[in-house]
């Protein structure tokens, strides 16, 4: 299963952006694929931007996200 997750463009140098996933969690991504600008919003796939998302777009995926780490966390352990 491939997975893209949304992050929100905070800098951007060439063809590489630093975008911020919340939490502290930020990654150097490539953005060649997209024309996106700082404060935008992408879905990162394998370090790559391949798509621009709206706000509300955005806000709705990282709602989700969150709905499932939350679930994800109150499953029993698995050994």
């Amino acid at each position: 299963m491939c997975l893209a997750i949304p992050a929100r463009v905070v800098d951007i140098n060439g063809n590489k952006a630093k975008v911020d996933f919340g939490e502290g969690i930020m990654r150097e991504v490539d953005v060649t694929l997209v024309n996106v600008k700082v404060g935008e919003y992408v879905l990162v796939h394998a370090g790559y931007a391949i798509q621009v998302l709206s706000p509300d777009e955005a806000e709705e995926t990282i709602k989700l996200w969150n709905e499932l780490l939350e679930f994800e966390k109150q499953q029993p352990k698995m050994r």
